[in-house]
């Protein structure tokens, strides 16, 4: 194995740069990861949840995303602090983490379920979910492609690839921010949040009817969920957020630009000036998370259960088929009329469609720098370049997956499911791991503090818990 990978260098001493722009100014990688948040379990899973079960697991959802809050807290920790990724920073434990996290990820995304559903809802949206059924012009496959070029167009058009993402991302989460709470006004009645807040508080309480498995899946995906949390250290280092603006951002190789990139990052000194500095960006990862992932992300969670609970359950509709948005669009249209069909498909496009954009964003950034870091002869190519062949790639297998599922009439809900499920186990392995390297390798001033210590420790046991449970279950069902 020694010959496939090349030597990892030690950290080279480096001060912190200096914070001297505003929060406001250099916000945006939490808000992104609300982009990615709201396309997983909360417009899919949750409502579908919601629909079947009512609002008594509503806590778990809660919860979710709270656990969610701390594991990024220290994957922001050791990106601000190394300006490395934090697969990096797994890679110094054990050189098998590389290829297990490319598996992990090429397992977990691989399916196209988010361009799928995006792709549909765009075709409810314009045209109506029955139209062309008979022509090309009118199947998932289509349509889905059309969503894949709009990608491709964000991600390969402008010069810094992270720029363009963000900007897009956070356009689509105020669009369905606002959307959310016109339509949670419009449907839900006192009794339905009253509702609301009784599955808040009902803490414990799973379903007789809730598998081990699926109560898995939901708690993964309330919030980012699997390995889409790791994206955080590269919005945070493209972003220049502490020790990251000493490595350049990644820019796009198809407008001629390029980057040289080191593998491995930089430690700094404990003198007093880089304590003072690593302070303050420790304070605006924090403000990063509460604000745009905690309470962001918890809002526009309950907001779409809201929907459902007010919408769906009391019909008895649970889709099966990746149909949700479209059956809650209907029943919308019936109580308040076209507009609010209409309301609740733009935002069922725009949830679909960020997340599918951050995904392939995120998954191209992952597997390229595992393999830039990594492998041997990996170097002598830009890290832009297995950037651009992993996401070209990842979008014409989407393309391709997408067809073949649609021919053997395959649903897309199911390998959204599978993906959560294949993302808790991935939590059950880097959560404990991301506190033990940011314990072991990290200066003494930017060590965890106890409270991150605990909470990540209960995380740990969230997730290894019911990945041994689903084990467990699989084997004994």
């Amino acid at each position: 194995m020694g010959k496939i990978y090349q030597t990892l260098p030690g950290f080279e001493t480096a001060d912190l740069p200096e914070k001297t722009l505003s929060f406001w100014k250099i916000a945006g990688p939490g808000a992104i990861l609300v982009g990615l948040s709201i396309g997983a379990g909360e417009i899919i899973i949750w409502p579908r949840i919601v629909a079947e079960f009512g609002s008594s697991m509503v806590w778990a959802a809660v919860l979710g995303v709270f656990l969610q809050l701390w594991i990024n807290f220290e994957v922001g920790r050791w990106t601000i602090a190394t300006g490395e990724t934090v697969y990096t920073g797994y890679s110094r434990v054990w050189r098998g983490f590389a290829p297990l996290f490319i598996l992990i990820t090429m397992l977990s995304w691989i399916a196209p379920g988010w361009g799928r559903a995006s792709g549909l809802a765009l075709k409810a949206l314009l045209v109506g979910p029955t139209w062309g059924t008979d022509t090309f012009w009118g199947t998932d496959t289509f349509w889905t492609i059309i969503t894949f070029v709009a990608v491709t167009l964000i991600l390969f058009g402008p010069k810094m690839i992270y720029n363009s993402v963000e900007k897009t991302v956070e356009l689509l989460v105020a669009i369905v921010t606002i959307g959310l709470i016109v339509v949670a006004i419009s449907v839900g009645s006192l009794a339905t949040w009253k509702d609301l807040a009784h599955g808040v508080v009902n803490v414990g309480y799973i379903d007789p009817g809730m598998t081990i498995k699926s109560f898995f899946i939901a708690l993964v995906f309330a919030g980012a969920g699997g390995t889409a949390n790791l994206f955080y250290t590269f919005y945070l280092r493209d972003k220049n957020i502490g020790m990251g603006g000493h490595l350049p951002g990644l820019q796009n190789p198809l407008r001629g630009r390029t980057e040289t990139v080191p593998s491995t990052g930089f430690i700094f000194s404990e003198t007093e000036e880089n304590q003072r500095r690593f302070q303050a960006w420790w304070n605006y990862i924090k403000k990063d998370q509460i604000l745009f992932f905690w309470a962001l992300n918890t809002v526009t969670i309950l907001l779409f259960i809201v929907g459902a609970l007010a919408v769906l359950h009391p019909k008895g509709i649970v889709p099966s088929k990746g149909t949700l948005i479209w059956d809650e669009a209907q029943i919308l249209g019936e109580v308040w009329g076209g507009t609010g069909r209409t309301i609740f498909l733009l935002v069922g496009v725009a949830t679909l469609f960020g997340t599918q954009l951050a995904l392939i964003d995120g998954v191209a950034r992952s597997i390229s720098d595992i393999v830039y870091t990594n492998i041997k002869g990996a170097q002598k190519r830009e890290l832009s370049w297995w950037y651009l062949l992993v996401a070209g790639t990842w979008i014409s297998a989407g393309c391709l997956i997408t067809y073949v599922m649609e021919k053997q009439g395959v649903s897309d809900l199911g390998f959204l499911f599978n993906a959560a499920y294949m993302g808790g186990f991935a939590m059950a392995i880097y959560v404990p791991l991301t506190l033990y390297i940011n314990l072991k390798f990290l200066p003494k001033s930017a060590k965890p503090s106890w409270i991150c210590i605990i909470m990540m420790c209960i995380a740990s046991l969230v997730y290894v818990g019911f990945a041994v449970s689903s084990i467990i279950w699989e084997i004994t069902k």
